[in-house]
C-alpha cells in the first residue's frame, strides 16, 4: 500500500499542501517547545466552510515517507492513522478544502516517546492562535474532533460542557463566533466509543456526515 493511501478504504488523499503559520518560532510554553520537532500549523483553503479542530499532534513517525505526522510535517492531521482517517471523511463528502487545525499545535510529550493531554496553560496559550484561524476562515461549521478540542473552542465564548459523549453530534451555537460546533469522536478512539453509542463503522461514518451537511444546509449526497 502506497503511503498516499489511508488503511482503511484504499482512497487516494492529496496531501495537505500549504501551510499557515501564525507565529514562527512560537515560544509560548516552554515544555511544548522542547518536546516538538515541527509547530503543527492549520492547512487548507482560508475561505473554507468546513473548519476541523484536533487536540494536538502525536509523536508521528520520520521514518514515513509522506504521512509522518504534524510534529513532522509542520502540517495539522497528517498522521498515517488519525490524520488520514479525518482526511478521508472530509473527502468523502467533498469537504477536502477543510481548513484542519489543531487546538494545541505542539506535541505535548509524556517523557517516554508518546504522548500527553495538554495542560490547560497550553490549551490557553494556543487558544489565541485559534481564534485567529476562526476570525480569518469564518467557518459556517467547526468540527471538533474530541473532548479537549470541543472544551477549547467552548472556552473562546467562556462556556463548558458536561457529558462530552451525550453531545456527540449534537450541534452547538456559537452566537459569538458566529459558527456552529458539531463535536465528533477523536479518530484515535473512535472504534471503542461508537460501538457503545450503538453505531457500526458505516452508520457512524454516514451520521458524521449527514451532521456536516445538515450544519451547513447542504442536501447533497
Amino acid at each position: 500500500m502506497s503511503e498516499a493511501e489511508p488503511e482503511e478504504s484504499g482512497m487516494a488523499l492529496e496531501f495537505p499542501g500549504e501551510r499557515h503559520v501564525l507565529e514562527a518560532d512560537c515560544a509560548r510554553c516552554p515544555a511544548l517547545v522542547a518536546c516538538r520537532e515541527e509547530i503543527s500549523w492549520g492547512t487548507g483553503d482560508l475561505d473554507a466552510n468546513v473548519m476541523v479542530v484536533g487536540e494536538a499532534p502525536g509523536a508521528g513517525n520520520p521514518e514515513v515517507e509522506t504521512w509522518r505526522g504534524g510534529n513532522w510535517t509542520g502540517k495539522a492531521y497528517t498522521a498515517r492513522h488519525s490524520g488520514r482517517r479525518v482526511r478521508e471523511l472530509l473527502a468523502e463528502i467533498d469537504r477536502s478544502d477543510a481548513y484542519v487545525t489543531n487546538a494545541v499545535k505542539c506535541f505535548p510529550c509524556d517523557g517516554e516517546g508518546s504522548n500527553r493531554e495538554p495542560t490547560e496553560t497550553e490549551r490557553e496559550n494556543c487558544r489565541t492562535h485559534l481564534l485567529v484561524e476562526i476570525e480569518t476562515v469564518e467557518p459556517t461549521v467547526i468540527v471538533a474532533t474530541g473532548k479537549h478540542a470541543t472544551t477549547t473552542i467552548l472556552a473562546l465564548e467562556d462556556r463548558t460542557i458536561d457529558g462530552f459523549v451525550d453531545r456527540i453530534l449534537a450541534p452547538i451555537e456559537l452566537a459569538d463566533l458566529g459558527t456552529t460546533l458539531l463535536p465528533i469522536l477523536h479518530p484515535s478512539y473512535q472504534d471503542i466509543w461508537r460501538a457503545q453509542l450503538g453505531y457500526s463503522a458505516d452508520e457512524y461514518r454516514t451520521a458524521v456526515h449527514d451532521a456536516i451537511r445538515t450544519a451547513l444546509d447542504d442536501d447533497s449526497s
